[in-house]
């Protein structure tokens, strides 16, 4: 009767500490819009929360999100690995770098700026898209509603990733300047933007996916960047039909009047991370020939939607614009710049892995 009586009292014990573990998670839950938690085994260190098999975000409170500071949120496409662990190679990048260019001279400020709401005309939950269209209206919320016509068969090329500047590069070192003999441009396919999209592939793969990286150089002539990807894109195409996601890997360059450089970034995960932003657009005015662009928009704001669930804070606003960059190729075609010349490679390197995670999610959702 005493081992039975210890017993059932450890047991109540467990159970009481189990219902309050499932309460708090469900208050997170209606907190944090369409997150999925699930329970897991926590361990408490001087204070702080290490979760097993799951993936800790640690956040600001944005306008955009209602997700406490501290959270773990939980996907299955990111229980695998530690998505924040900085690759080897990169490693060494950022000290052979560090120690090249230690006696350089600060030529010009780099500006942090996260971003949020600032510049977005349309918002709907946690997305966000700036429509600089001239005739298209968006509402956001039915086009989210709208069948995405996604079928992904994992044992297939499903994504193409390829670059049309194919060049476009990053800064090596963190710091808050720059300097102007430091070109951040390179046909070294280990940084540049190539990189990221390795990153982004790799990720993929060992999610299960089969992606198709391309890493031709296509911006030799720039002004024949977009004509010759169109040709990478259309062999590709040719050669494995069953592709559906395309996606043309770019970073963004901003730079201010005073020579000031931006610099788009949040931490996510206690790691800074470059922020992404989704182009998509619209046929209209000297935009011919785009007849599915409402495909591509409708895609656009599904995976925007996915990874500010799963990463708040990693999107900058969709831009919805009068363009084509090719996307008239499949229904599910986009432009995404990767941060901007002022981020980091590390930095635009997390942010692909993220990206990768989330896409993932979202085909999970799409499997033949």
């Amino acid at each position: 009767m005493k081992n039975n009586t210890e017993k059932d009292k450890h047991t109540e014990i467990l159970t009481s500490v189990a219902a309050v573990v499932f309460a708090l998670l469900l208050c997170f839950s209606d907190a944090a819009d369409n997150i999925t938690l699930a329970m897991a085994s926590v361990m408490f260190y001087a204070g702080e929360t290490k979760a097993e098999s799951v993936y800790t975000v640690s956040t600001e409170y944005s306008e955009t999100t209602a997700v406490p500071s501290t959270q773990t949120v939980i996907s299955p496409a990111v229980q695998k690995s530690d998505i924040t662990q900085t690759p080897d190679d990169i490693v060494e990048l950022i000290k052979k770098y560090t120690e090249l260019f230690r006696s350089d001279k600060k030529d010009g400020d780099i500006k942090s700026v996260t971003y949020e709401k600032a510049g977005a005309t349309h918002f709907f939950e946690n997305v966000r898209v700036k429509n600089t269209t001239e005739t298209k209206t968006l509402n956001i919320e039915k086009v989210l509603s709208e069948p995405l016509e996604l079928s992904v068969d994992k044992s297939k090329p499903a994504v193409l990733i390829f670059h049309s500047h194919t060049s476009e590069g990053y800064e090596m070192i963190e710091r808050d300047w720059y300097a102007q003999d430091y070109a951040s441009r390179s046909n070294d396919e280990n940084r540049n933007i190539v990189r990221v999209g390795t990153e982004i592939a790799n990720y993929l793969t060992d999610l299960g996916y089969t992606v198709i990286h391309d890493k031709t150089i296509h911006d030799k002539s720039y002004s024949d960047s977009y004509p010759s990807s169109r040709k990478t894109v259309e062999k590709h195409l040719e050669d494995h039909p069953e592709i559906q996601i395309v996606l043309d890997i770019h970073r963004d360059s901003i730079t201010q009047n005073n020579g000031d450089k931006i610099k788009p970034v949040n931490t996510i995960g206690g790691k800074k991370a470059a922020q992404l932003m989704i182009i998509t657009g619209a046929e209209e005015g000297k935009v011919t020939d785009f007849p599915d662009w409402e495909y591509n928009l409708r895609f656009a704001l599904q995976l925007q939607k996915k990874c500010e669930t799963m990463f708040p804070g990693l999107m900058r606003p969709v831009l919805f614009s009068q363009r084509k960059y090719n996307m008239d190729m499949t229904r599910f075609s986009l432009l995404i710049e990767m941060g901007s010349e002022a981020n980091t490679l590390e930095e635009a390197c997390y942010s692909g892995r993220m990206l990768a995670a989330a896409l993932a999610a979202l085909m999970d959702d799409y499997q033949k």
